[in-house]
């Protein structure tokens, strides 16, 4: 990369201005945080945390651009970037937020016909993204062998994740249901790229669905992430593409089209598209938002009320575009689109899903849902039953949900190097890296290259596991 010492001089910098020089006895850094009991629930069940330890950090004072303006058009996954980016996850912890709406997989399982299956299943394809309204931290990247499990009896279900190359970044899940309903899995190459005003996360890899009880198979990829105004100006996040979900068995297929903004921010947050037959016959319309609400509806009766909407565009008018944006180094901001109206529901549809309501405190809390903010809790003993490559036990990930920031940045810097230093060992005796719990291969149902599950994490033998923190 050209410039690359000066862009790393800007990070030390800023990390320096946003930390301060301090000196930290690191034999007390174990990045465990305070841990305490937690009365059961009925059934046996654990009551999860409703806040983090401390408030979130505040960027007002930070300066972003002294940091991108070197990285323009570059696969920012390379960079190394201060700490003042991120919130207080790893991305294998935030690949674990698909598992939110669970419930939306186990009533697809327990449906007896495929259309309303596929229902359920687009439902949970589109909550999966849901999560990232208005979360504009950046997930730590995770180190290289780091793994993540989740274990949710209430919800049903069990998760593991492992991060198995570094470059490039490829993190792979497994998920299974606690009842033997149903299996999770793929692997997510996160390209993220900025574009000068904006950041682009495009989550490559395929995701596969097995409703077990019905031998199918449904397989998708996401669709893009784009945070606008990372320079000046409020940040806002929109998704955009096509969300393609196919049923391996009957050759049906759900299309999703997650609308850009557009021009008076009409579009903004809108899923439309339908699900058709292995002949392409449309059998079912599917519209609403991914931060809200998803609906469905018979096509004859949407087409219908689409009609009619369409004799009522000429009585509207649009309104003319505020010029009066923020500029920086004379670009003008992505302005941030109004909020338009909720759903409009058209009369006969069928809910199909709805976004869980945010604590009252997620603002100072990254924005994070009451399921992301239980993800990181350590709960007393449980760092003798997790595995030494969790990123609960990781110290500068700990210690930014804990407020501390020194502590955050010096140990993020500190589990670099020693990635660095472990990948020149490794070159030097010309070792490759071996993965723990997930192999390469081919996805059963796509054929396309995939990483999938090994076996044998539940069964708890850590014994060959690296020592990366």
């Amino acid at each position: 990369m050209n410039g690359e010492e000066e862009f790393f001089d800007a990070v030390t910098e800023a990390n320096q201005r946003v930390t301060g020089v301090i000196h930290v006895d690191t034999s007390k850094s174990n990045g465990i945080g305070k841990v305490g009991e937690r009365p059961p629930q009925e059934n046996g069940l654990q009551k999860h945390r409703t806040s983090l330890p401390a408030p979130m950090f505040t960027r007002s004072d930070f300066s972003v651009w002294s940091i991108l303006k070197k990285c323009i058009g570059l696969e920012l996954s390379k960079i190394t970037m201060p700490i003042a980016f991120n919130e207080p996850l790893s991305f294998l912890q935030r690949i674990t937020e698909y598992m939110e709406h669970v419930y939306l997989i186990h009533k697809a399982s327990r449906q007896p016909q495929p259309l309303d299956r596929m229902q359920s299943v687009a439902a949970f394809a589109v909550s999966a993204v849901a999560s990232q309204w208005e979360r504009t931290g950046k997930p730590f990247n995770p180190l290289l062998g780091e793994t993540y499990e989740l274990i949710r009896e209430d919800l049903g279900f069990r998760f593991i994740s492992e991060q198995v190359s570094h470059h490039p970044p490829i993190s792979a899940f497994y998920s299974e249901g606690l009842s033997q309903d149903f299996l999770f899995h793929g692997s997510i190459y996160p390209k993220l790229k900025f574009w000068g005003k904006s950041v682009e996360a495009e989550p490559r890899g395929t995701i596969t669905l097995e409703l077990l009880k019905h031998d199918e198979a449904y397989t998708w990829t996401n669709p893009t992430c784009c945070v606008h105004n990372v320079i000046i100006g409020k940040l806002w996040i929109e998704q955009y593409g096509t969300v393609e979900i196919l049923n391996h068995r009957t050759g049906d297929k759900c299309v999703l089209h997650f609308r850009p903004c557009g021009l008076f921010g009409k579009e903004l947050h809108k899923v439309e598209g339908h699900i058709q037959d292995r002949s392409k016959k449309k059998l079912f319309m599917i519209y609403g938002k991914w931060t809200e609400c998803l609906w469905g509806i018979d096509p004859v009766a949407y087409e219908s009320f689409k009609k009619q909407e369409r004799r009522g565009d000429h009585l509207r008018k649009g309104r003319p575009m505020d010029n009066s944006s923020e500029k920086a180094d004379g670009d003008v901001v992505d302005a941030v689109p109004e909020v338009q109206e909720t759903v409009q529901v058209i009369p006969g549809s069928k809910l199909l899903w709805r976004v869980n309501t945010r604590p009252p405190n997620s603002a100072q809390m990254y924005n994070f849902t009451s399921f992301t903010v239980s993800l990181n809790e350590l709960e007393t003993g449980m760092e003798k039953i997790l595995a030494p490559t969790d990123c609960r036990l990781r110290p500068d990930i700990r210690g930014m949900e804990n407020g501390n920031m020194d502590l955050a940045s010096q140990e993020k810097e500190r589990l670099e190097e020693k990635q660095r230093e472990a990948r020149r060992e490794r070159a030097k005796e010309e070792a490759e890296w071996q993965t723990r719990w997930f192999h390469q291969g081919s996805n059963p149902y796509t054929g396309t290259p995939d990483w999938l599950y090994t076996g044998g994490y539940f069964e708890r033998d850590f014994s060959g596991c690296p020592d990366i923190y």
